[in-house]
C-alpha cells in the first residue's frame, strides 16, 4: 500500500450547531478526520430561554447510533405521541375546537441544547476549533484539496487550514453559500414568531401550571397547534418540566441587525405582546406567556430552492443548504439526515471518488429537501389564515373536515422516506435499541 492509499481524508466542516456536530459524527463514522471551525467561542451551555425541537423517527435513531450510550437520547427526550390541531376564534368565549388529531406521530421533543451537548460530548474535543469566524475559501488549481481563512476572535490572527472537502453547515445566512451565490436571498414567510420556554419544575402547584394542563390535558405526549383568526400558536413540553410555546404573528419584515434571525426585545413590547395574547388566547395560555422570562422573536424566513448543492469539494447541509419555515419540524430533522447521507456517500464511493460520492449526496438530498421547504412554506400560510395559491384562505370556523386533515405533520413529503443508502442503518439500530 502506497502513501496515498494509507493517508486519510480530512473534511473541514464551518458551523458547529446541531448540523455541523452531526457530520462530525457521520463523517468520523465514515473514516474521515474531522476538523469544526465555530465563530461562538466555547461549546453551549445550555439555556431555559433555548428553543424546543421535535425528532422524528428516522432522526432518532441515527442521533442513537452515533452515541456511546444510545439510551441517553431517550433520557433526554419526551414522547410527542399526538399531533393535534386545535381551533380558538371566537376572541370573546374562547371557545376551542379540534380539527385533526393524529396519535401515530411517533416523534420526540428535546430542547436544542440538550441535543446538541449529547451530540457535542460524544465527540473528540480536540476536532473543535472554537471562537473561529470563517472568511474565505480558496482552491488548488486541480482542485483536490479547499483552503479556508479565518479569524480567531481572542487574538485577531487569520490562520489557514487545508483539507480535502469542506462542508457548510453555518445556517441560513451562510457564508460559504455566499461564496457561490452571493445575490441568494432569503425570502421572509410574511410572520414573526414569538417564543419562550416556562420551566415549570419549581411551581408545578400553581395556579398557572396546574390551569394550563387542565387546558391542555395531553401536555408531555402532543404537539398541540391552536388556530386563531389569522394566528395560531404551538404547544407542547421538554424535558425537565418545561414548555415550550411559539406564536406567530402576521407583520411586515422588521430590520435586523447583524447575522442573527432573533430580534432583541424590549419591555414595551412585551408588554404589548402580552395585551395582545390576552385578546385572543384562553386565559390559562396567557399567563405561561406572562410567566416567561425572557421571550424573544424570531423572524421566519426560507428560501426557495436552488439547483445544486456541491461545488466541486464544497458541499452544503442543514439550514446552510435549505432554510425552512418551522412549520413541519424539519430543520434538525432534514440536518441530521444530510449528515447521515453525506456519511454514508462518502464511506460507499471512497476518498479517491469524492466527486462520485458528493454527486450522490446531492441527488438524493436536493428533491426531497426541497419539496419538504415549500410544504411547510404551505402549511405555514395554511395555519396563518394567508393567500394561498388557487384557493380560499384556510378559516378554522368554515374549514371541511378534508381541509382539516391538511393541518397534519404527516402529510409532509417524504415524511416516512429512509434512503436506501441508510435503510440497513436504521434497521440495526432499533433492533438493538
Amino acid at each position: 500500500m502506497d502513501e496515498n492509499e494509507r493517508r486519510v481524508p480530512k473534511a473541514l466542516i464551518v458551523g458547529g450547531s446541531i448540523a455541523g456536530i452531526s457530520c462530525a459524527h457521520a463523517l468520523l463514522k465514515a473514516g474521515w478526520k474531522v476538523q469544526v471551525l465555530e465563530k461562538s467561542t466555547t461549546p453551549p451551555t445550555g439555556s431555559s430561554t433555548g428553543a424546543g425541537l421535535g425528532l422524528d423517527l428516522l432522526s432518532q435513531s441515527l442521533v442513537q447510533s452515533w452515541l456511546s450510550d444510545p439510551h441517553l437520547l431517550l433520557h433526554s427526550t419526551l414522547p410527542l405521541t399526538v399531533d393535534q390541531n386545535q381551533a380558538t376564534v371566537d376572541r370573546e368565549t374562547k371557545e376551542r375546537w379540534i380539527l385533526s388529531r393524529d396519535e401515530n406521530f411517533n416523534f420526540r421533543a428535546a430542547l436544542w441544547a440538550d441535543l446538541h451537548g449529547l451530540l457535542y460530548n460524544d465527540l473528540p474535543p480536540e476536532i473543535f476549533l472554537w471562537g473561529h469566524h470563517f472568511l474565505s475559501l480558496s482552491k488548488s488549481e486541480d482542485k483536490s484539496c479547499v483552503k479556508i481563512r479565518a479569524r480567531v476572535l481572542q487574538s485577531g490572527e487569520i490562520v489557514e487550514i487545508v483539507g480535502d472537502l469542506l462542508v457548510g453547515a453555518d445556517g441560513c445566512l451562510s457564508s460559504v453559500l455566499q461564496t457561490f451565490l452571493p445575490n441568494f436571498q432569503l425570502r421572509y414567510s410574511g410572520y414573526c414568531a414569538w417564543r419562550g420556554v416556562l420551566d415549570c419544575s419549581k411551581n408545578e402547584n400553581s395556579e398557572t401550571i396546574v390551569g394550563i394542563r387542565k387546558a391542555y390535558p395531553e401536555l408531555g405526549k402532543c404537539l398541540y397547534f391552536d388556530l386563531g383568526s389569522a394566528t395560531h400558536i404551538g404547544l407542547y413540553e421538554l424535558p425537565k418540566k418545561k414548555l415550550n410555546w411559539i406564536w406567530y404573528v402576521n407583520q411586515p419584515e422588521p430590520q435586523l441587525k447583524g447575522n442573527s434571525m432573533t430580534m432583541r426585545v424590549q419591555d414595551e413590547m412585551v408588554r404589548k405582546m402580552h395585551e395582545q395574547a390576552e385578546k385572543v388566547w384562553v386565559p390559562e395560555f396567557v399567563k405561561v406567556v406572562k410567566e416567561t422570562k425572557e421571550p424573544f422573536i424570531n423572524v421566519i424566513y426560507d428560501r426557495n430552492s436552488m439547483e445544486q448543492l456541491v461545488w466541486d469539494n464544497v458541499v452544503l447541509v442543514g439550514d446552510a443548504a435549505h432554510p425552512t419555515t418551522p412549520h413541519g419540524l424539519r430543520s434538525t430533522n432534514m440536518s441530521i439526515l444530510d449528515a447521515a447521507v453525506l456519511g454514508k456517500c462518502l464511506e460507499k464511493w471512497g476518498p479517491e471518488n469524492l466527486q462520485s460520492a458528493l454527486a450522490e449526496y446531492q441527488s438524493v438530498r436536493l428533491p426531497v429537501s426541497s419539496k419538504q421547504v415549500l410544504h411547510s412554506r404551505y402549511l405555514g400560510r395554511l395555519k396563518q389564515g394567508l393567500a394561498l395559491p388557487d384557493r380560499e384562505p384556510f378559516d378554522p370556523r368554515v374549514a371541511t373536515p378534508e381541509n382539516c386533515l391538511e393541518l397534519q405533520q404527516k402529510n409532509m413529503p417524504f415524511f416516512n422516506d429512509v434512503p436506501q443508502l441508510i435503510d440497513t442503518t436504521r434497521k440495526s439500530i432499533e433492533k438493538n435499541v
